[in-house]
């Protein structure tokens, strides 16, 4: 949209593949955009002291990072996680003499304390708190991906302040959405209604009511469960449920192939643990990916609604309730093709309106504007 912009970000990270670096900074072009990788400190696991460390070395190789052929900026965006970031753009701003805006992706230190038990007491709970506070209070703007993320910065503030949303988005481009086949798709079941889930495989995607459901239906001859995915309990839950006939699961698929696999199922799954965190709302990738396949979702969501009830393309129960579940699953088994078919191209049409990329650019801009 004509907007100079560079992106500096490490080359550490446990879903993605960055390029391989053989000196402190690798600068690239990319689609447009100037890309400065770090080489960072290498880490193993997502919840590890060794990911911590590895933000800590981000700050120190960003505060190092020769910056004069960057230019001067008009805007920083410190985009979260690392929250850690916040504190760099801070004196970048003051250096520079620029405007700040705090992108929150993921809330932390709540992550923590909801996810893995932590503390409000914890040191890193502490420290990570008067980050985030810092940044709500000082940043020139706060921008959340997730729609009620105003409540999250009232509350930590206590008093209310300006909060843009920035949803996740989709690249509406034909070469985008048009998906390449993936052999996997003609091993699947035949004639049977498919209930997929797609993503990450953890201790975050509150998968054990899935499990239980496939479990209570295995004696149901016209459904089965598809998992797409991978993370630190796959094998876990493979073992487990190695004895179920309804049951397939499948690695990670590349993204360009997501779609042709997901053409192929009937329901899409969509699931959160009970949590505080959703009460600010959530917005994924899985959630515009399962849009974009044209099928109806169920999402086990107790959190902030947004999405697939404004699209009408699927349906909230209960997070973490089996009995819920399973009812919803054999009510979507039982609808007429037709009626599940209308409910999907619904949010295939929704998403492709209210989320292409340019859109949401265009929103971000007036917002930035309001404040340059």
């Amino acid at each position: 949209m004509g907007v100079d912009c560079h992106l500096i970000c490490s080359d550490s990270n446990h879903l993605a593949k960055p390029p391989v670096l053989t000196g402190p900074v690798l600068d690239e072009e990319i689609d447009g955009v100037r890309v400065h990788w770090l080489r960072t400190r290498k880490y193993k696991g997502s919840a590890s002291i060794g990911r911590i460390i590895s933000w800590l070395d981000f700050e120190w190789q960003l505060f190092k990072m020769p910056k004069v052929a960057l230019g001067v900026p008009d805007v920083i965006i410190v985009s979260s996680l690392s929250l850690i970031t916040i504190l760099s753009g801070l004196y970048l701003r003051r250096k520079y003499r620029c405007k700040l805006v705090f992108e929150v992706r993921d809330i932390w230190p709540l992550s923590l304390q909801e996810l893995r038990g932590l503390s409000r007491w914890h040191p890193a709970v502490l420290v990570l708190a008067w980050v985030e506070r810092l940044g709500y209070r000082h940043a020139d703007l706060v921008v959340g991906t997730m729609p009620n993320l105003q409540a999250r910065v009232t509350e930590v503030l206590g008093y209310a302040r300006p909060v843009g949303c920035i949803p996740q988005g989709v690249d509406v481009a034909p070469s985008k959405i048009t998906q390449d086949s993936h052999p996997m798709s003609p091993s699947l079941p035949k004639g049977k209604f498919i209930v997929a889930y797609a993503g990450s495989v953890g201790l975050g995607n509150a998968l054990n009511s899935l499990f239980e459901a496939a479990r209570a239906l295995r004696n149901r001859n016209d459904i089965h469960f598809l998992i797409l995915g991978k993370g630190e309990l796959m094998e876990t839950f493979q073992t487990a449920n190695a004895d179920l006939p309804n049951l397939t699961f499948v690695g990670a698929l590349p993204k360009s192939a997501m779609q042709s696999v997901l053409d192929e199922c009937d329901l899409m799954y969509l699931s959160s643990p009970k949590s505080r965190i959703w009460d600010y709302g959530q917005s994924k990738n899985k959630v515009i990916d399962y849009m974009l396949s044209g099928k109806p979702v169920l999402a086990a969501y107790s959190g902030f609604p947004s999405m697939l009830n404004e699209a009408g393309c699927g349906r909230f129960i209960a997070a973490e309730d089996t009995g819920a579940l399973i009812a919803a699953i054999e009510e979507f088994a039982a609808m007429p093709k037709p009626q599940r078919d209308a409910m999907g191209q619904a949010g295939r049409d929704w998403v492709l309106k209210h989320r292409p990329f340019s859109e949401l650019a265009k929103a971000y801009l007036q917002l930035i504007e309001k404040i340059a």
